[in-house]
């Protein structure tokens, strides 16, 4: 390796430890905001046009995946926006590790939904639980690098999925507000967060 190439390795290498130590401010409360309510529409939708949700499976993951999927590119622009303002030079380094933090728990969640639809239809209705218990458990990873109240929104998240396993355990069914009120109660407590934290930041 040459002194040039060395050069921007050690250049590389000082950027990836500067965005570990310093808090990441690209979440916005609006985007965050936002998803709180499409959960609760979806919910409201599902609840007017869905009699059985447990008889329709595939109808009600594939309205909630459109959810999680407009909701990642809602706070994905948000995310790439603010990040430029806040964190400079810094924003790519920061936006890869935030990514890369909560990367496994996305993939772990959309691997459980393949396997219990392929290999285990009966247990489809542990899917909500178990996904909000991954939400958590990727909120908890990255907390180092978010505002310190993100500890609350992840404990919500990893006692709402712990909940709705234990209620719905008893007469294993599926329900739209079983997803619809711990994923907007979650998001509405991180926009929350964010929107405290942004503002301490602006003042500094």
């Amino acid at each position: 390796m040459g002194d040039y190439e060395r050069a921007l390795a050690d250049i590389d290498d000082i950027r990836s430890r500067m965005a570990a130590s310093t808090v990441f401010h690209g979440l916005g409360p609006a985007a965050l905001a936002t998803t709180g309510g499409l959960a609760i529409a979806t919910a409201l939708v599902q609840g007017a046009l869905i009699a059985v949700p447990a008889e329709r499976p595939g109808l009600f993951f594939a309205g909630w995946i459109a959810v999680a999927v407009v909701s990642v590119v809602l706070v994905g622009a948000e995310m790439v926006v603010r990040s430029r303002r806040h964190h400079a030079g810094l924003a790519d380094a920061m936006i890869f590790q935030a990514v890369h933090q909560f990367l496994p728990a996305g993939a772990a969640g959309a691997a459980l939904a393949l396997i219990l639809a392929r290999f285990a239809p009966d247990a489809l209705w542990m899917l909500p639980g178990l996904w909000q218990i991954l939400v958590s458990l990727g909120l908890f990873a990255a907390a180092p690098s978010l505002p310190r109240g993100t500890l609350i929104a992840a404990a919500w998240y990893f006692v709402a999925g712990c909940a709705v396993l234990m209620l719905e355990g008893s007469a294993p069914t599926l329900s739209p507000w079983s997803m619809g009120v711990p994923f907007a109660v979650g998001q509405l407590l991180l926009a929350a967060v964010v929107r405290h934290a942004s503002g301490d930041h602006d003042a500094r």
